[in-house]
C-alpha cells in the first residue's frame, strides 16, 4: 500500500430470504436487527470510507438506510438464492458502483451474521495487511475440538473405525488448527477481479480473531450464545 490513503469499501450482503433461520438478517441481537451491528462497527473503522448494503429486501434496505449505511441499488433475484456465492454478490456490487464511477481499491467483506465483530477488528485487519504487503485478510478462529477426534457415522451409527490411531493421544498434543470465521474478509479489488476469487493464490494473510467474536448466526442457538456474549459487562460493543 502507497501513503496514499486507498479508497475502502465495507459490503454488507444481507439477504432476504434464510432456509435454516428464516428473516435472520432482521432477527433481533439486543434490540437491534444483526444487519445494523456490522454497519456499526463499520462506521466506527478509521479505514472504511463507504458503507453499502447489497439486500434484495426492502424492509432491511430501509434499516440499513436508517442505521446509516448505503443502499444504491437492490440486488437481482437470481443473487439473492441459496446457492448465489458471496463472490458473486461483490462481483455485481463492484459492477453497479463502477457504472457510476465509484471505484474502491479495497473491499471489506462484513457478513452481517457476524454481529459480534467490532470496528477494533476491522481496523487491526487493514493493520495486518499493510505490514504483510498483502492484498487479502481473512477472519479466521482456532476450532474448538481437534478434528482427530471427528469422523463420519453410517446409518447404523457403528463407531467401528471411527478412532484413528492418533484419537488416544491428549488434546494439547493435538496441533491447532483454524476455520475461517466468516466475520472478515478484506481483499485488493483488483487482485479479486483478476484471480475470480476471494481466497487469493498469493500474498493473503489470516487475522485470528477469539472464538468469543467468532459466532456466525445460522441457528437460534447461534443468536442465543451471540446475545449471552453480546450482555457480559466486559464485552466491547461494535460502537
Amino acid at each position: 500500500m502507497t501513503n496514499k490513503k486507498p479508497k475502502v469499501l465495507a459490503l454488507i450482503p444481507a439477504r432476504g430470504g434464510s432456509r435454516r433461520l428464516p428473516g435472520k438478517n432482521l432477527l433481533k441481537l439486543c434490540g437491534e436487527p444483526i444487519t445494523v451491528w456490522s454497519i456499526k462497527a463499520a462506521q466506527q473503522s478509521k479505514y472504511v470510507d463507504r458503507i453499502v448494503v447489497s439486500t434484495d429486501s426492502d424492509e432491511i434496505a430501509e434499516v440499513a438506510r436508517v442505521a446509516g449505511a448505503d443502499v444504491p441499488f437492490i440486488r437481482p433475484n437470481y443473487l439473492a438464492s441459496d446457492t448465489a456465492s458471496s463472490l458473486d454478490v461483490v462481483k455485481h456490487a463492484l459492477n453497479e458502483l463502477n457504472q457510476k464511477g465509484q471505484c474502491y481499491e479495497f473491499i471489506v467483506l462484513l457478513q452481517p451474521t457476524s454481529p459480534l465483530r467490532t470496528s477494533k477488528h476491522i481496523d487491526e485487519s487493514f493493520e495486518l495487511l499493510q505490514s504483510k504487503d498483502a492484498d487479502a485478510i481473512v477472519g479466521v478462529t482456532e476450532l474448538d475440538h481437534p478434528i482427530e477426534l471427528t469422523n463420519r457415522l453410517p446409518d447404523d451409527l457403528s463407531m467401528k473405525g471411527f478412532f484413528t490411531t492418533d484419537s488416544h493421544l491428549r488434546s494439547q498434543n493435538f496441533p491447532k488448527r483454524y476455520r475461517v470465521n466468516g466475520a472478515i474478509y478484506l481483499v485488493r479489488v483488483e487482485s479479486l477481479i483478476k484471480e475470480n476469487t476471494i481466497f487469493l493464490s498469493d500474498r493473503i494473510y489470516a487475522y485470528k480473531m477469539d472464538r468469543e467474536v467468532s459466532v456466525d448466526i445460522d441457528t437460534p442457538y447461534d443468536l442465543r450464545l451471540a446475545d449471552a456474549l453480546f450482555n457480559r459487562d466486559d464485552f466491547i460493543k461494535p460502537f
